[in-house]
């Protein structure tokens, strides 16, 4: 740690003030991962549930082989259903393939749908196509954030197979819903895609009318 820089953040991820911890864990922002790690480490059990949370989310952005197996643990066994749902999110910045049982486990199995939110948004950010029957799953959830999710993954792992699956929100109350079909339809090349989002440019949303025609433009419809 020869960096004057890197000195000054490590001492102050030690200062009492969790403010203080918090702005050390941002100037991290330009620091290489292998340097960055070992701080980021300084502060994964820290007394501050928000300085934990901004570490778990730093390792995500900051990939060095020893992130995955931390975030892993942290999924699995963290007692803070926040922590737990940040390791996920992070998995998902890493793009680790292995994550794709863990991702899958914590969706079928953690208790609080925050973490399953969490975990979904990251198995579009895998691509993995092995998603789509976990995701389609999702979209009977009573829980209107992970429908958003699941709808906007399935766009992620360009499950054209699940078009049919997803279209059944095209009339959905929550405008929300509908843009996040609207957005994943437009990785979702099919006839059923396309007429859809001619429907969907005429919606009395604007964000919703705007994405549908995104989508179309993409599909170069």
């Amino acid at each position: 740690m020869d960096d004057p820089s890197l000195e000054k953040i490590s001492a102050q991820l030690d200062s009492d003030s969790s403010r203080d911890r918090m702005l050390a864990l941002a100037m991290l922002r330009n620091v290489p991962a292998d340097s960055a790690v070992p701080l980021i480490k300084k502060v994964l059990n820290d007394s501050s549930l928000q300085v934990r949370s901004m570490a778990v989310f730093a390792l995500g952005i900051k990939p060095t082989p020893e992130c995955y197996p931390i975030l892993i643990e942290l999924l699995e066994r963290d007692p803070d259903y926040g922590i737990r749902a940040d390791a996920a999110g992070a998995l998902g910045y890493l793009e680790d393939i292995r994550a794709f049982e863990p991702l899958v486990r914590a969706f079928y199995e953690d208790t609080d749908w925050l973490v399953r939110f969490s975990a979904a948004v990251s198995l579009g950010n895998l691509k993995d196509p092995r998603a789509k029957e976990v995701l389609v799953r999702a979209l009977d959830s009573s829980e209107v954030v992970l429908q958003q999710a699941a709808i906007a993954a399935l766009g992620e792992i360009k499950a054209v197979d699940a078009v049919d699956a997803i279209l059944r929100f095209a009339e959905s109350e929550d405008w929300l819903i509908r843009q996040r079909l609207a957005e994943a339809l437009g990785h979702l090349n099919s006839p059923k895609s396309i007429s859809a989002l001619k429907y969907m440019v005429k919606d009395s949303y604007p964000t919703v009318a705007e994405a549908a025609k995104i989508s179309l433009q993409r599909l170069g419809a």
